[in-house]
Order: C-alpha cells, then sequence, then structure tokens
C-alpha cells in the first residue's frame, strides 16, 4: 500500500504523495472550520499544473432529482459544458429557477416522471429554487477543473489514481465568508515520498448556515 504525507499551512495544504509508477493509489483531503468539526457539502476540486497525458473519462448524466419536496442533491459539482437533467419523482409539480449570474433559466410547471435538461456552460455557482416550494434549496457548482467530489458528512474525499505532477487545490461551499478565496494550496503528486496523512484545509463559514429544509405538511400541493 501506498503511503502519503502532507503538511497543512494555515488554510492552504501541501500534500508529498508517494508512489510506485505515474499514478497514486489515493489521495485523501479532509475540509474543517473553525472549530474542527468537519464540513459536509464542500466541493473540492484539482486542477493539474502540468500537461496531463491522461485522458477524463466522459460523466455518467449529472442530475438533481427532486422527491419530497427536496432536491437532491444539496451540493452537485460538474464539469463546465455538461448537461444536468431534472427528474420530478413527486406526484406534484415542481418550477426550477435559478437567477445566478452564471447561469439563469426557468424550467416552467411539469409533473411526476417528467424530467428537463439544462446545459451549464459557463463556470461558477449557480443557486437552484422551485417557484412552488419556499423550501428547496440546492446548488450546481460548475468547474473547469478535471478532478472534483463534494465532501460527506465526515468532511473528506478521496482522489484515486492522480498522475505524478503538481496541482492547485480549490474548495468551495455555500457558506464561505470570502467568496472570491477558493485556492487553498497545492497538491505535489510524486512517487518517490513516504508518509501517512490526510490532508487537513480549515475554511471560514458564516455563522449562519444555508439549508434546505423538509417541507411543512400543506407545502405538499
Amino acid at each position: 500500500m501506498e503511503r502519503f504525507i502532507c503538511r497543512t499551512l494555515s488554510v492552504a495544504a501541501l500534500i508529498w504523495v508517494g508512489a510506485q509508477t505515474t499514478l497514486a493509489d489515493s489521495s485523501q483531503i479532509k475540509v474543517l472550520d473553525e472549530k474542527s468539526s468537519a464540513v459536509q457539502y464542500a466541493v473540492v476540486s484539482l486542477k493539474p499544473l502540468f500537461e496531463a497525458s491522461l485522458n477524463m473519462p466522459a460523466d455518467a448524466e449529472p442530475a438533481v432529482k427532486q422527491s419530497g419536496a427536496l432536491f437532491s442533491p444539496f451540493v452537485l459539482p460538474v464539469r463546465r459544458g455538461a448537461t444536468v437533467s431534472f427528474p420530478n419523482f413527486d406526484e406534484f409539480r415542481h418550477h426550477v429557477y435559478s437567477f445566478s449570474k452564471t447561469k439563469r433559466f426557468q424550467l416552467r410547471l411539469y409533473g411526476q416522471d417528467e424530467t428537463k435538461h439544462i446545459v451549464f456552460d459557463e463556470a461558477g455557482v449557480v443557486a437552484l429554487g422551485c417557484n412552488i416550494h419556499d423550501n428547496m434549496l440546492a446548488y450546481v457548482y460548475v468547474t473547469d477543473n478535471p478532478y472534483f467530489k463534494t465532501t460527506g458528512a465526515s468532511g473528506s474525499v478521496e482522489f484515486e489514481a492522480l498522475e505524478v505532477g503538481e496541482y492547485e487545490i480549490y474548495v468551495w461551499h455555500p457558506d464561505l465568508k470570502d467568496k472570491l478565496k477558493q485556492k487553498y494550496g497545492k497538491l505535489v503528486v510524486s512517487k518517490d515520498m513516504t508518509g501517512a496523512m490526510p490532508t487537513i484545509i480549515s475554511l471560514e463559514l458564516r455563522k449562519v448556515r444555508k439549508m434546505q429544509l423538509a417541507p411543512a405538511e400543506d407545502d405538499y400541493s
């Protein structure tokens, strides 16, 4: 098993990764807030600072589902140019919209088992809502970076089979205090380093968090 070592510098992280070939087995990054609590729904993406020789596989069609008057997932990262589907699994209709500068659109009222599609052709953040159910909230994070994942409840993501080289680390979360700060150091994937630790990245988040709440009973219509 390959071993990894990392050094955390304030909010920036520098990772040294050991590997026997041009690929590393895996590299783990953990995102924490100011109280050292795990941060869920953070998008961690990597930008190679070299000419990568690997061809990125085509993504399966990403989707934002509507079920139980909720969006799922709450945060969806996609590559710029991706087509995202919006299937409705509820017995009632939804009207999905976004007024975000990155992508303004409306998917006018449509019902159960109907699906609509939107192409996200600009990088940035797209906040989603529903004109019928005010409790519904979600985000599509559109990136040019080829590697990206969203943290779960543990606050961790793991990237596998990274090509040896240097990468910039980007992190985004709906509650970032500084929306313009998304670079958090560099990741150096190397075949000749040893050690074992996940990278720790600390985010400054707003005290009041954006959330998607379950609807009240009379919101189902």
